[in-house]
């Protein structure tokens, strides 16, 4: 069994790039039910459907949905040899569901990183994401401009409607309400959790992630 791993933290603060990068670098599946649910979103399937109205409101997504995903996810090929949550669980319902999911089959988590960045930062992120609507290229205003094209095939680049700068708040706020009691939640638990600051370049945040691993592997 590989190392099992959740990775968490408020709205734009790197979840995604950073789970990419641990998930390679380990050999593990990233499992990430934003992935999940816009996939399902695009195919316009009966769970996309559902979910919609919350999505794009910024709200979270009801919990029996997501760890439905979760555990058909667990019970997949792919995960036998270690997983890498990404931005789940999101709230302590979620995390006894999913204490519940691995307890049925056996399982423990190896480290709990919490990635942090001040809020205006985040705002900022995610706001001046711009997405290609031909090629999926994703990229920010701070790279390419407000009103550029999509450097990669020359097509428009547009923002999603949960990435426009109320919805980001709207989101944060319910990271603070729903999401942020989670931290004492693991801090409590026997896996335990750790903090690492998600400022800077991806791979300055990775290497912190990756030291972070390092010393819980030494201390345990």
């Amino acid at each position: 069994m590989g190392v099992r791993l959740i990775i968490m933290g408020p709205p734009g603060v790197g979840k995604g790039t950073q789970g990419e990068l641990l998930a390679e670098r380990f050999g593990i599946p990233r499992l990430s039910t934003g992935d999940m649910i816009r996939a399902a979103l695009k195919a316009g399937t009966r769970l996309g459907e559902r979910v919609r109205v919350y999505y794009e409101a910024g709200d979270l997504v009801p919990d029996e949905v997501v760890l439905g995903l979760i555990a058909e996810a667990f019970d997949g090929p792919e995960a036998a040899c270690g997983f890498l949550l990404d931005g789940f669980p999101r709230t302590v319902a979620q995390a006894d569901g999913l204490a519940e999911l691995l307890t049925a089959r056996a399982i423990g988590l190896d480290a709990v990183l919490s990635l942090e960045a001040p809020e205006q930062e985040l705002v900022e992120r995610i706001s001046g994401r711009r997405v290609c609507e031909a090629c999926g290229l994703v990229t920010h205003v701070r790279l390419v401009g407000d009103a550029s094209p999509c450097p990669a095939c020359g097509a428009s680049l547009v923002q999603r409607s949960d990435d426009r700068a109320e919805t980001v708040r709207n989101r944060l706020s319910v990271y603070r309400e729903q999401t942020e009691p989670l931290l004492a939640y693991y801090a409590s638990s026997e896996t335990g959790l750790t903090a690492v600051d998600g400022l800077g370049s991806p791979e300055a945040v990775r290497d912190r992630l990756l030291e972070t691993l390092r010393c819980a592997e030494a201390a345990g």
